[in-house]
């Protein structure tokens, strides 16, 4: 496995650049190729998304672990780095999602992004701003829901996906929301190559959207050592587990992860508190704050309390492995597709490589 990046083919001689490829998302959103980077905490900051808005994709920048005012700081290095568009990705359930979707209109952002779906007067506010919304979704209920208070499209993401995911695979789930509804759907979970787009436009996706294949390259901040457990992992190296906050989550097997499955609802409530007052100090949040969150999320699900506090600060152990490097005591979300990627390739090479095997594969299609 290596850390070096492979050389992209089939460039155009004149540019250097591969040919455009046209969907209704590249229509939707101004960017040149059908490609998506997730806003994935801790991970899509300004850096990737920039550089993946340069390489002509979809950056997603990742606002859950922000405060309102690093936001704003965050959307305006991007725009210093990149003219491209970008999206913002946001909470649906967050106490302040009124304030960053001020923010993100006043900023003059492209694109809203949602972890859950956004109420009907988020979306319509946004729409009204001209900036486009798009939502994901685990369900085909989900998508006809929100394609009916006037999202622009979704973002499909089957049970391969990193982070909280279903156990439909995208191979079903991908074909049922396309039939559903009338608007662009992108398809995430399991794509990483030219091959899966191709396959996601045959099914009749507008695109794909892919985080795990993102966090792996050269452009993004995600401590070598995390990346490194990241490439040696195999797909089978990768689980899900309701055990962080009561809700299936896709990452790779660790220590912490088996240490929770063992792990009591007495220890577990101390753990989480425990983090919960390290999210507090560096989010800002008061517990107030914390608490409103927490019932947002544990409303209409059987969590516990020691559950619940986990979710509200779940960022915590994502950014002890993302930020700080503790494979040993951070959550390492990941997609299946950990397992079959080795080399860590700029976002422009990465874009250009998949561009290039993708326009390979139509060409090669029988006819």
């Amino acid at each position: 496995m290596s850390r070096e990046a492979a050389p992209a083919t089939g460039s155009d001689p004149d540019t250097g650049a591969v040919p455009a490829l046209a969907t209704p998302l590249t229509e939707l959103t101004g960017v040149r190729y059908p490609i998506v980077q997730t806003g994935m905490g801790w991970v899509a900051g300004p850096r990737l998304v920039s550089a993946t808005a340069e390489a002509g994709a979809l950056g997603i920048l990742a606002s859950a672990t922000m405060t309102p005012g690093q936001l704003r700081s965050a959307v305006r290095e991007v725009k210093s780095r990149t003219d491209q568009p970008f999206g913002v990705n946001l909470r649906a359930d967050a106490g302040d999602a009124a304030d960053r979707v001020r923010i993100i209109i006043e900023e003059g952002v492209r694109v809203a992004s949602f972890a859950l779906a956004p109420s009907r007067e988020l979306i319509a506010r946004l729409k009204d701003a001209g900036v486009v919304v798009i939502p994901s979704i685990g369900a085909r209920r989900h998508a006809e829901k929100v394609a009916a208070w006037g999202a622009d499209a979704v973002v499909v993401q089957g049970g391969e996906g990193g982070g909280h995911t279903g156990s439909v695979a995208t191979t079903v789930l991908l074909p049922q929301v396309v039939d559903a509804v009338d608007i662009p759907v992108i398809a995430a979970g399991g794509f990483f190559d030219g091959r899966g787009l191709v396959a996601a436009l045959a099914y009749g996706a507008a695109g794909i959207a892919m985080g795990t294949r993102f966090l792996l390259t050269s452009d993004s901040t995600v401590p070598p050592a995390v990346q490194d457990r990241y490439l040696a992992a195999a797909v089978t190296d990768v689980t899900v587990t309701t055990k962080v906050d009561g809700l299936p989550h896709r990452m790779l097997r660790s220590e912490l992860v088996r240490t929770l499955e063992r792990s009591g609802r007495a220890s577990a409530l101390v753990r989480a508190v425990r983090h919960a007052a390290s999210f507090r100090k560096l989010s800002g949040l008061s517990w107030s704050r914390m608490v409103r969150d927490g019932l947002a999320m544990k409303h209409g699900k059987d969590l516990t309390w020691s559950q619940v506090l986990l979710a509200a600060n779940t960022p915590m152990l994502l950014k002890a492995s993302m930020v700080d490097g503790r494979t040993d005591l951070g959550v390492m979300a990941s997609g299946q597709v950990a397992g079959v990627i080795e080399d860590l390739p700029s976002c422009a090479e990465l874009v250009a490589r998949i561009m290039t095997e993708a326009h390979r594969t139509l060409a090669g299609l029988p006819r």
